[in-house]
Order: structure tokens, then C-alpha cells, then sequence
């Protein structure tokens, strides 16, 4: 039995910006809390970490909060505040 699960996580706005593709595929430890996938996506790119505080969380097209725990093959959606005009 593995002790890692594969997520992709779907980027939007700033974090699509900052990485330049819309979705990454992440291999993480299992247990991995959404919040530490977050965490993970901002340790490359620390020019992104004032949006972690106000971030959305999404697992499988549904909001959750920051501790619910990823599983295998999730989609996770990180959804950042978005202004408009």
C-alpha cells in the first residue's frame, strides 16, 4: 500500500497566473489537509501567499473547509477572491 496519494488541483486567476497552466498534478503525503495542499502550491511561488487567508477550498466540485482531508484522485480547486469591473 502506497503512503502517497496523486491530486490535481485546478488553478484560477493569480495562482493560473503565477503558474502559467490551469491545473497541476501534485503527488502528497496521504492525510494531506486541502489548507497543505495550499501550502504546498505557495512554497512555489511565495508571491502568492497574501491570498491564502482569503482563499476558497473545493474537493470534487464541492466548497469544503481548509482541514478537510484530500483522497486519492481528488480534484482540488483553489479559488482565490476575484474583483470585477
Amino acid at each position: 500500500m502506497s503512503d502517497s496519494i496523486t491530486v490535481t488541483v485546478k488553478l484560477f486567476a493569480a495562482y493560473q497566473d503565477a503558474y502559467g497552466v490551469p491545473e497541476l498534478t501534485l503527488e502528497l503525503p496521504q492525510g494531506v489537509s486541502v489548507e497543505q495542499v495550499c501550502d504546498r502550491i505557495l512554497y512555489d511561488r511565495p508571491q502568492l501567499a497574501p491570498l491564502k487567508g482569503i482563499t476558497q477550498f473545493g474537493i470534487n466540485l464541492e466548497f469544503v473547509s481548509a482541514e478537510t482531508i484530500a483522497q486519492n484522485g481528488d480534484e482540488i480547486v483553489l479559488i482565490p477572491p476575484v474583483s470585477g469591473g
